[in-house]
């Protein structure tokens, strides 16, 4: 049953101020007009049922892509109002529509809990569709609007009669803001996944009609729990029951899922109002000062650990952890560049108290669970141990001093990291080739020898006990683990340059293990790259092409009846310097792809399925995606 006694009606609605700017300025409203903002526009959308089941007045969401690539959010909650709103004279759902800033979540009752950031949702989605239809369920009536552009093209008008609640929104991206129209059916539905997971036993239907079978996927999650075993899925895990937890303190509600695997990585994820917060705040500094005491004073209780002995790190502790952390708070305050770090300061000491609490409860009532979190937490701190000491042993050998720069390093002459590029590059034959091709003002060059470690099956301390990885180390300048900054890095681009065949392939995945393990916030920070150096070469005299993938060969082959000789780059070492430099190393005619982290936890459990213990997963992935590849080797 859904609750009655909150009312939501048009007095609810309060109007801050206009909209003429969205469409000026599409980018200060969603990001941008790139992929990224195309798909915010299905996100702002669905957060407003998210925000209705919260209040606990919706249990059903459905979204639809259909073939014209529209989307359609359907849910089954109160239902926009639609009687006329006291200020401005028309019907409220007008105002939510064409007026930014105005809703429910602007003082009035008709939210207590909201993830809108900044209540733009309907309006901007609205005025960046070439046409939008709503659809209200409500009062047993079905009321119907159509918009184009932000601009209401009929009125509200009342087109049948129902016994449910709810609202149906379809829209169609308008072609004069977006770049591309294709919405990403995986990107919907890693968001869609992630926040079934958030809120337990809300039904979300995702639909794609634009196959000529069309693609529907169910979620139905009973909370966090399933969250951590998704992250957790394919990994050796420690605590087959994760700690779990759910309590109200103050008006905030906390919510966490904690389970162990054996493997290295802290993987914690934490959200405010269903928000991702990748910033973290103060809802997550109270979990690790929780975590971190309740799992030392346990320890010492216990006797796992001396009363005299240095406590274990947080760091110590969290290795080989996933959680996932969720508050709901009243009026969240975000900070921070994306908005998405939680200022809040009442919220630390409320989610430390609540976490403390009930993690003391599971160990006491685990103590097998308990005694093989702290073991692997003791195991943890010998290693850091071993790698501090040989930091500082490779520290005194200026190994890790940026004075004594590796040896096969040529680096550039300019001194400005913002202004300067470091390629990896597979070999010493394609390093010769792009020592001599590159620009050396700007461009450095380190060739690596064979195959780097898989750092996913290693601790810091092997993986500092590695030279290939060293000289990277060195080469970079931020350090790595605790002594890691991102403002002592000596370029501001960082290019993989590997061979477009298996071993290359093999190279630059274990390339990107080592950064995203150990060096994230290059990533995030947008600062790796990977080269995309031709596939084909064809020749006709003194006139060469280049071709980047078979499409584009076989495209061009087939509107030319010339002769050409074909080439295929099986290495960048097959290549000279002068050619290596005009189809990959030149800034003004190369492609490169930037790396990028869309979801961290999907990121997570393909780097753990991929390059992990587990073969499993492996054979799985092989199988499902080996009729993808297009230029294998065999």
């Amino acid at each position: 049953m859904k609750p009655v006694e909150n009312e939501y009606n048009a007095s609810d609605i309060q109007v801050l101020e206009g909209l003429e700017a969205v469409r000026k300025r599409p980018g200060m409203y969603i990001g941008s007009t790139g992929p990224k903002g195309l798909h915010h526009l299905v996100f702002e959308i669905v957060d407003n049922s998210i925000d209705e089941a919260v209040a606990g007045y919706c249990t059903e969401i459905e979204v639809c892509i259909h073939p014209d690539n529209s989307v359609s959010v359907k849910d089954n909650g109160r239902g926009i109002p639609v009687d006329i709103h006291p200020q401005m004279g028309i019907p409220a759902l007008e105002v939510i529509m064409t007026t930014l800033h105005s809703g429910g979540k602007f003082g009035g009752s008709g939210y207590t809990i909201s993830g809108g950031l900044h209540g733009v949702g309907l309006s901007v989605v609205n005025a960046l569709s070439s046409e939008l239809e709503v659809n209200v369920h409500r009062d047993g009536k079905v009321y119907c609007q159509y918009y184009k552009q932000g601009h209401p093209a009929s009125e509200l008008e009342v087109i049948g009669e129902t016994d449910q609640t709810g609202t149906i929104t379809h829209f169609l991206p308008d072609p004069e803001i977006f770049e591309e129209l294709i919405f990403d059916r995986e990107i919907i539905v890693t968001r869609l996944r992630e926040l079934s997971f958030l809120n337990q036993g809300l039904q979300i239907v995702f639909s794609d009609l634009r196959e000529e079978e069309p693609v529907r996927k169910d979620f139905n999650s009973t909370g966090l729990t399933d969250f951590v075993a998704y992250i957790n899925k394919n990994k050796d895990v420690i605590n087959d029951k994760p700690i779990y937890l759910k309590a109200k303190k103050e008006d905030v509600v906390v919510s966490t899922a904690i389970q162990y695997n054996s493997g290295y990585s802290e993987n914690l994820y934490s959200f405010a109002n269903n928000i991702r917060t990748q910033e973290g705040g103060t809802h997550e500094i109270g979990f690790k000062n929780a975590i971190t005491r309740v799992i030392n004073d346990y320890a010492k209780k216990n006797n796992f650990i001396k009363e005299n002995d240095a406590n274990l790190s947080g760091e110590d502790i969290r290795e080989g952890m996933a959680a996932i952390l969720s508050v709901l708070v009243k009026e969240p305050q975000f900070e921070g560049q994306t908005k998405t770090k939680l200022g809040n300061t009442y919220v630390r000491g409320i989610v430390e108290s609540v976490v403390y609490e009930n993690i003391e409860d599971f160990l006491n009532e685990n103590p097998g669970s308990a005694k093989k979190i702290i073991e692997k937490a003791i195991a943890a701190r010998r290693a850091r141990e071993a790698a501090r000491k040989a930091r500082e042993l490779t520290r005194r050998k200026n190994a890790l001093e940026s004075t004594s720069l590796p040896g096969k390093l040529a680096d550039c002459s300019n001194r400005d990291p913002a202004f300067s590029e470091l390629f990896i590059v597979e070999g010493d034959s394609a390093g010769g080739s792009a020592k001599q091709g590159r620009d050396r003002t700007y461009q450095a060059i380190l060739p690596l020898r064979g195959k780097i470690l898989n750092v996913e099956k290693s601790r810091l301390d092997r993986v500092l006990s590695s030279e290939e990885i060293r000289n990277l180390i060195t080469a970079l300048g931020t350090g790595i683990g605790e002594d890691f900054d991102i403002k002592k890095a000596r370029y501001h681009k960082i290019l993989i340059m590997t061979d477009a065949d298996v071993d290359g392939s093999h190279i630059r995945i274990l390339l990107l293990t080592f950064f995203y393990r150990y060096m994230r916030q290059l990533i995030e920070e947008g600062y790796v790259y990977i080269a995309q150096p031709p596939l084909y070469g064809l020749k006709r005299g003194k006139e060469i092409k280049y071709f980047y993938n078979d499409h584009e060969l076989n495209l061009f082959m087939s509107e030319t009846e010339q002769k050409w000789a074909i080439q295929r780059y099986k290495g960048l070492g097959e290549m000279d310097p002068e050619q290596l430099w005009q189809t990959t190393m030149n800034m003004e005619q190369r492609t490169i792809l930037r790396v990028n982290i869309e979801e961290a936890y999907e990121a997570e459990k393909a780097f753990s399925d991929l390059m992990g213990d587990n073969v499993e997963p492996r054979k799985e992935f092989i199988q499902a995606n080996a009729r993808y590849v297009s230029n294998l080797d065999i």
